[in-house]
């Protein structure tokens, strides 16, 4: 896997995320919601999945710090919303849900250690829990709990990114195991290697399953960014897996919750939600990408892009994630596609490529600048990247030629560099834009 593809030219292609399809995968909750259990559960299976998003990860997570099996948690966490399902219709749902599906879950893995007949102290520790663990609703819960140790653990830097992503998907997010292998077009059971092969190297090289402080939260950080930055990337992808992204707003609002000082955590959340608040107005009736100046601002979400602004007014310091949400919001904001700041956006990108230099950010800065001052100057400064060699086949920065090369007036040219790009791309829907964009400057 790779993030190149994330970042994108912002005339070249659309850079919205997600589609408007329902998510192919989910929490827990959801994936038990989803089978039905008849007509008159419908309401049962709309409050487990209600709690499932939040109660899912922190049973799972609690579970593996007092147990330290991950598959002994995620099952009895599983079992706990199956039982949810099966008794809720019958009994009515508690008054505190949360609490109900930890106190399923917390037996059930007690009864499971009692019959392996574990050492005592792990029991000891389980029946603990309904003495020192918060109430599952309670907002006033510690800052630092077991959910941030167990992304922390998901993504950490001994393990490889794939499996880092995968692990997060599954374990913090509980996508179901056939889901991701879809999404990562591997089969069930090399995704059920892969997952077990990355729990079993967190066991065997002991790692920690804390939140780093200090010095060490600041090297570690990043990390656990880019993994929710990938996982972001595969709903945003204009043929990724929606749900995906759903699942990194989540996860973001759930790290800048229990992180709310660190900058780069708030420009994060903020980028996701300016670039997810496009997902319903990206395609055409016939399902195909528009690009910003041909979609329909009034279906943009503005509830995402108010809460993307204040989520960005609160952080207090500019580092890469935080000047993408600037960026960003420059599009979300704009009434329309001519009244977009240029200007600012290419300053933004000046700032950026300045204090994280890259090919693509770089490939960003020199179409911002073909905007801000003319496609000319934006060329320029893209044959500039591609002489590096680092851009080599690269299809978005071809499609970023074409563009400005359209704008210039060269509309055959154009044309040719626009199919240039969609051949260097998979059949799917951004090759088909690409076309539909040479057919634009050719017909008639």
């Amino acid at each position: 896997m790779t993030t190149r593809r994330a970042a994108r030219p912002p005339a070249a292609a659309e850079p919205a995320a997600g589609t408007g399809a329902e998510p192919t995968g989910g929490t827990g909750a959801e994936a038990i919601a989803g089978t039905g259990a008849g007509d008159g559960a419908g309401t049962v299976a709309e409050a487990v999945a209600a709690v499932g998003a939040d109660a899912y990860t922190r049973i799972v997570a609690t579970l593996i710090r007092v147990t330290g099996d991950w598959t002994l948690a995620e099952d009895s966490a599983q079992e706990a919303l199956a039982q949810a399902l099966e008794r809720w219709p019958r009994d009515g749902v508690p008054d505190n849900p949360g609490g109900w599906l930890m106190t399923v879950a917390r037996n059930r893995a007690t009864d499971v250690l009692r019959r392996a007949s574990v050492e005592r102290r792990k029991l000891h520790e389980l029946a603990e829990l309904t003495l020192t663990a918060p109430a599952m609703d309670d907002p006033e819960e510690e800052v630092v709990d077991d959910r941030l140790r167990l992304i922390f653990t998901c993504c950490h830097p001994a393990l490889a990114l794939e499996s880092r992503v995968a692990l997060t998907l599954r374990t913090v997010c509980g996508v179901p195991t056939p889901d991701i292998a879809r999404a990562f077009l591997v089969s069930h059971a090399t995704m059920t290697r892969r997952l077990t092969r990355a729990k079993t190297k967190i066991a065997d090289a002991r790692i920690p399953y804390l939140v780093p402080s200090g010095p060490a939260l600041a090297e570690r950080l990043p990390g656990v960014l880019a993994v929710l930055y990938v996982l972001f990337t595969r709903g945003y992808d204009p043929d990724g897996e929606p749900g995906f992204a759903d699942e990194a707003v989540r996860l973001a609002r759930l790290l800048h919750r229990l992180l709310p000082d660190q900058s780069e955590v708030a420009g994060l959340l903020a980028l996701f939600l300016f670039q997810h608040s496009r997902r319903e107005a990206r395609r055409d009736g016939r399902g195909d990408l528009l690009t910003l100046d041909k979609q329909d601002r009034a279906r943009w979400d503005r509830a995402a892009i108010r809460e993307g602004l204040e989520t960005l007014a609160a952080a207090p310091a500019d580092g890469p994630y935080v000047l993408q949400a600037r960026i960003a919001a420059c599009h979300a904001t704009a009434p329309d596609s001519d009244a977009t700041d240029w200007q600012a956006i290419a300053r933004w990108y000046d700032e950026l490529v300045a204090l994280h230099p890259s090919p693509v950010i770089a490939l960003n800065r020199a179409v911002a600048h073909g905007y801000a001052h003319g496609p000319a100057a934006g060329l320029a400064l893209i044959d500039q990247v591609l002489a590096t060699g680092a851009l080599k086949d690269y299809p978005l920065a071809v499609a970023a030629q074409a563009d400005l090369t359209a704008r210039l007036g060269h509309r055959d040219h154009a044309a040719a560099l626009f199919r240039q790009a969609a051949d260097l791309l998979a059949p799917g829907a951004e090759r088909r834009a690409l076309l539909d964009r040479a057919d634009g400057l050719t017909a008639g």
